[in-house]
């Protein structure tokens, strides 16, 4: 593992709410410690997924800024195991081939949105495959419609909530961009079938840019969604 050097302020209590060049916050549930940073211009998301048992870490999204990210996992994750992507769109990947260079970890993505990526994903995610970070399990969950290989992580908490990162097919408000009808209508069948009819209203939402959510909070809103088409 690379050290920048820097010293970097995780601020508490935990918001969800955070910006380009701000604390990247953390959140700890029952089994997990959560960090979330934003980065660059686009208000990217990255997040730390930790085994509070283990010390072992998922990267979720090496979006921009990778020398913020490597002072990151320096200080706070030295059980680094995996970095997935979310999808293929550009913004979400900027870093990549830095923070690997740096690190030697291994990365992973779905089949479908692995070609573009400028690192080979040394594990393809099928919809329902797990991924083991110490003790934690979360589970790889396809959504069409974003990108063709847009993916979410889940994981269930010890005390029972589940915890989901959405990338850009879930937000505050709406489902993600689509360009047309037909990429719509598979984002949302996707999103409710695969999200809001398996888990509950308590579970949080962390998406790719801006605030995080919750199901529940989010629920009511569906037939809007479905009938403004976006």
């Amino acid at each position: 593992m690379t050290t920048i050097g820097g010293v970097i302020t995780i601020d508490s209590p935990y918001t969800g709410h955070v910006a380009p060049g701000s604390n990247p916050q953390q959140r700890e549930v029952p089994g997990a410690r959560i960090v979330k940073m934003s980065v660059g211009g686009m208000d990217n998301n990255v997040y730390l997924v930790q085994c509070t048992a283990t010390g072992a870490t998922l990267l979720i999204d090496a979006a921009n800024e990778a020398e913020r990210i490597l002072e990151l996992l320096a200080q706070e994750a030295s059980g680094l195991a995996l970095i997935v992507t979310t999808h293929q769109h550009r913004d979400h990947w900027v870093a990549l081939p830095d923070v690997v260079s740096a690190t030697g970890i291994p990365t992973a993505a779905h089949l479908l949105d692995a070609d573009p990526l400028p690192v080979k994903p040394d594990r393809l995610l099928a919809d329902g495959d797990t991924v083991q970070v110490g003790e934690l399990e979360l589970t790889a969950i396809h959504l069409s419609g974003h990108t063709p290989g847009s993916v979410a992580l889940a994981f269930t908490d010890g005390a029972g909530r589940t915890h989901l990162f959405t990338g850009d097919s879930l937000f505050p408000g709406g489902v993600g961009r689509t360009l047309s009808p037909e990429q719509f209508t598979s984002l949302l069948d996707d999103v409710e079938t695969k999200l809001f009819d398996r888990y509950p209203d308590d579970t949080a939402v962390y998406p790719g840019h801006g605030d995080d959510t919750t199901l529940g909070t989010e629920r009511p809103q569906l037939p809007e969604w479905r009938r403004r088409g976006w």
